[in-house]
């Protein structure tokens, strides 16, 4: 440069240093931080957005609890509100150490044991007390007989559904809604409805509300006790129908997708996935405690653990991959700009067609791994959240349940379950079902037009798909279910939140054909919603026991359901 262009260049330079802070880019704080990977994905702290999953937290000191008028709260919360509990920066740090010792009954799933993390998170949250613009709140209208279609009281065991991409309506047909549910107490004598024919009981009961089962060659019931952070095992004895958990493993970070490796009567390992690691513990069948320490696997899954935390494992029949799903960071990648960081043929090469960047690399993803973790690659991408996870016996095809994109309006766009095909790009978060584009996201990736996958089966939207098992009735099984079920996948669907009109709450069957999906999925248990504001339970996840009862795990009643064919 010439003398008077530096000089010209010094003198910029200097004039943006001295530039107001307002006019800087914004600093990310530790506890924002923490808050996106934890809290974000069913709080706001935006003061002009509705409640999410969870109530918003903006202004949040000095609030008395349960005090965001419209929302949800749990019974238990409510009461401590009306006791005089305020949100202070102490009330804060002890509830959020351990949300469910502070207030017994809360629907808080998982605290910040941490103390500096707690500390770092109240700071953030403690910032963000400026003036309230939320417009009031309009009185809720009665919902229509439209409205109710697809909704919890349109749901009954033995009706069938068939959805498909040409119902879908437009983008923001209706509002977005936050319409979180409020978890009672089980009204005494209440049951879970089933289907004439078959009988329903408590298998068992745990205050810890795990989420996930999982079978153990021996019949064992393994169970992902997520927010104490360990593995329960249930065994029932000879001859009863009933069980008590047991720990197995404790010391886990958030633990959920669970296999055994390899597969057969004899396998040597239990895989626990992490949030965002991947362990592998000593076993043996029959083991009631944990051998041996957990070995890490993987010891990252990806840059960011925050958002969708669920993680599901799975191996191939042959034992040699084993398979991850990783849900995304955000709703809808909004934040992310419309380039990756290098050149998108290059980007794509590494992460997948379609892969995403930002806080979402290596998210919304299913990816393998040797069973050592080596040999990282991207199966798929585009699948927001893939919770539920398994590979079909015989077709060895790797199926997962979707839970999509909310605030496109009550009936859009349709969660589903699907095949996964290697390599194959499902939309998020540029498209959904197909070829339609996301319209706050239009333009950035004409690309990826015609280069989504549409799902095998369309689920209502905004039903929550987590845990699915394949009905296979094992060997000698005294309570198989007809042969008709043979071969088919129940999912359990853990309900709704984006919806002015609640749905899903129940287990449905999905129809399957010589090992495809028919497209069609029939109710099998519902009954768990009291009104359009109150639920008793959640179906999260679904085992076939060892005698061919199917189990239902809810984590919001801490329950443990079995349903047999009456005898």
């Amino acid at each position: 440069m010439h003398a008077k262009t530096l000089t010209l260049h010094a003198a910029l330079l200097a004039s943006l240093a001295a530039l107001p802070a307002a006019h800087a880019a914004p600093q990310i704080t530790p506890g924002q931080t923490t808050f996106q990977n934890n809290c974000a994905s069913c709080h706001s702290v935006d003061p002009t957005l509705s409640s999410r999953a969870g109530p918003g937290l903006f202004r949040v000191l000095g609030r008395k609890a349960a005090g965001v008028p419209g929302y949800n709260y749990s019974a238990a919360l409510v009461k401590a509100g009306a006791a005089g509990k305020t949100w202070t920066r102490q009330e804060l740090d002890v509830f959020l150490a351990d949300p469910a010792k502070n207030v017994p009954g809360t629907t808080m799933p998982v605290g910040v044991p941490d103390k500096q993390t707690r500390a770092a998170l109240v700071d953030y949250l403690a910032s963000l007390q400026g003036p309230a613009t939320t417009a009031a709140a309009a009185p809720a209208k009665a919902a229509t007989p439209a409205d109710r279609n697809g909704s919890w009281d349109d749901s009954q065991p033995g009706r069938i559904h068939h959805i498909k991409a040409s119902d879908m309506p437009p983008p923001f047909a209706t509002s977005s809604a936050g319409n979180g549910p409020r978890v009672e107490a089980r009204p005494n004598g209440s049951m879970p409805t089933v289907p004439q024919g078959f009988t329903v009981g408590v298998f068992a009961s745990d205050a810890d509300k795990p989420r996930l089962p999982l079978r153990a060659p021996n019949g064992d019931i393994f169970l992902a006790a997520t927010a104490k952070g360990e593995i329960k095992v249930l065994r029932a004895k000879d001859g009863q129908q009933t069980a008590t958990p047991e720990v197995f493993a404790s010391g886990l970070t958030r633990p959920y997708g669970m296999a055994f490796w390899p597969s057969g009567a004899n396998p040597q390992y239990l895989y626990v996935a992490n949030v965002n690691a991947i362990v592998r513990i000593p076993y043996r069948n029959g083991d009631l405690k944990a051998r041996g320490a957990a070995e890490t696997v993987v010891a990252q899954l990806s840059d960011t653990s925050g958002g969708h935390t669920t993680r599901s494992l799975a191996f191939s029949n042959d034992d040699k991959t084993m398979l991850l799903s990783i849900g995304s960071a955000t709703n809808v990648a909004t934040e992310i700009g419309p380039q990756p960081p290098e050149p998108l043929a290059q980007w794509e090469a590494k992460h997948g067609v379609g892969a995403s960047w930002g806080v979402e690399t290596d998210r919304a993803t299913v990816m393998a791994f040797d069973p050592d973790g080596k040999n990282r690659r991207t199966y798929a991408t585009g699948l927001r959240n893939c919770v539920g996870m398994l590979v079909y016996p015989g077709s060895g095809d790797v199926m997962c349940t979707v839970n999509e994109r909310d605030a496109l309006g009550d009936n859009l766009p349709p969660d589903y379950l699907t095949r996964v095909k290697q390599g194959g790009f499902y939309g998020w978060p540029w498209y959904y079902i197909g070829d339609n584009e996301d319209p706050r996201l239009k333009g950035q990736r004409p690309d990826l037009k015609g280069k989504s996958i549409v799902p095998d089966v369309l689920i209502q939207s905004h039903s929550a798909p987590l845990g699915m098992a394949v009905y296979q009735a094992p060997k000698g099984a005294q309570h198989a279910f007809p042969k008709e079920y043979e071969g088919d996948v129940f999912v359990a669907l853990h309900g709704s939140w984006n919806r002015g009109v609640r749905t899903g709450y129940k287990v449905v069957r999905v129809f399957m054909k010589n090992g495809v999906p028919t497209g069609q999925y029939q109710d099998f248990m519902s009954g768990m919603v009291l009104s359009d504001r109150e639920v008793w339970g959640r179906p999260a996840g679904v085992a076939v026991a060892a005698d061919g009862a199917l189990l239902v795990v809810d984590d919001a009643g801490g329950t443990v359901w079995r349903i047999a064919p009456q005898r």
